[in-house]
């Protein structure tokens, strides 16, 4: 293989910390809350959903783009994160069915990226001193001006994002012959979600962010989803406002990640930004219906208020975080509805949670009947 020479490159953090690193050769300046994703392979549906909007992504497994990418891999039409910081950038890859390298994908879209980072002790950092904003710089940097670039930039709590990265229109996934039909409320949805309702014999119709109630309920749907998405599910007024007439009429509804928080502000009980989020495909949750453990695919900042869902009258904690004993869903008492903070639908990550699909259709059958 040949040595190429790369450029230098700069990650800056907001409390002045810089870690060095070299480009992968996309120059450029980019700004974003800093995380990281402990999953081991998926990278690209990683790269691709939604719920990282405006995230710069630290890859902590050592080795990235070394399966390249495949166009059936992805759970949105681009690129979201905006950016990676990686240890090892993989310029070759190997995989049978892969479209391309992760370099032609990044290029193509324009993803600044900076490799041969000490990710583990950034990781360790952030783990330490709590998730805050991050400029990556690839160009010629100069460290004073990127401060000032950097303070400049909005903190995630407080920050609506659904509308950057949800629908414009309404549009429709899977057979219009299918058994159920679902008004999917799109806050920032991942395409394996669609996927899986569409298995399950539902026709669906995907509606943007800012749908009201009255427009959901014109497709007269046999159920309601409020999907995942990025940024503080608090401006979310709109969604809010949906989820608690949708309730009102008692009618079967879903929430998976922001879904699930918007659920929660709609009934009063509030949320909270994590010191640090929880994104990996490993996270355990205890389910206290069943007394079972599953494994999770998890992507949130956020989280449901523990003590308030607790003491409220109509809710029930159904699973709970087996690390930090955080909110992983909750379901309402006197309602046809459920949530939970992590994704059933995976992509990547474990099945174990694919029954809860299974949970929504069997509660619209007890509507419907």
């Amino acid at each position: 293989m040949k040595y190429t020479n790369r450029k230098k490159a700069v990650l800056l953090l907001a409390d002045g910390t810089i870690f060095y690193g070299k480009s992968i050769g996309i120059e450029g300046t980019v700004f974003g809350e800093v995380c990281f994703n402990t999953g081991m392979t998926g990278y690209q549906e990683i790269f691709t959903d939604p719920s990282y909007f405006g995230q710069i992504m630290v890859a902590s497994n050592a080795h990235i783009g070394n399966y390249g990418t495949n166009n059936e891999e992805v759970e949105a039409d681009k690129i979201m994160i905006s950016g990676l910081v990686c240890k090892n950038f993989s310029f070759n890859h190997s995989r049978v069915n892969s479209d391309e390298s992760l370099k032609q994908y990044f290029e193509e879209q324009n993803l600044v990226a900076i490799s041969d980072v000490d990710t583990r002790a950034l990781v360790s950092y952030i783990r330490d001193n709590g998730a805050m904003n991050a400029a990556i710089c690839t160009e010629d940097c100069d460290i004073e001006a990127l401060k000032q670039r950097l303070a400049e930039v909005p903190d995630m709590k407080g920050l609506e994002l659904s509308s950057k990265v949800s629908t414009k229109e309404p549009y429709y996934v899977g057979n219009p012959d299918a058994k159920y039909k679902v008004s999917a409320l799109d806050l920032g949805i991942k395409k394996n979600i669609l996927r899986n309702l569409a298995k399950r014999d539902c026709y669906i119709k995907v509606f943007p962010y800012d749908a009201t109630y009255a427009d959901l309920k014109t497709f007269e749907p046999d159920g309601y989803f409020l999907s995942n998405g990025p940024g503080d599910p608090d401006p979310l007024f709109g969604a809010q406002e949906a989820a608690r007439q949708i309730l009102a009429d008692d009618q079967p509804v879903f929430g998976i990640c922001l879904g699930h928080q918007v659920l929660a502000l709609a009934n009063g009980i509030p949320t909270y930004k994590m010191f640090n989020g929880h994104r990996g495909i490993n996270h355990p949750v205890k389910n206290l219906v069943t007394g079972e453990g599953e494994i999770t695919s998890q992507n949130h900042g956020f989280a449901v208020d523990r003590e308030a869902l607790e003491k409220h009258p109509d809710f029930e904690i159904t699973h709970l975080h087996v690390n930090d004993g955080t909110v992983a869903g909750m379901r309402m008492k006197n309602k046809n509805c459920f949530s939970v903070q992590y994704h059933p639908e995976a992509s990547p990550g474990p099945h174990d949670a694919t029954y809860l699909f299974d949970q929504f259709i069997a509660n619209i059958e007890k509507s419907k009947n």
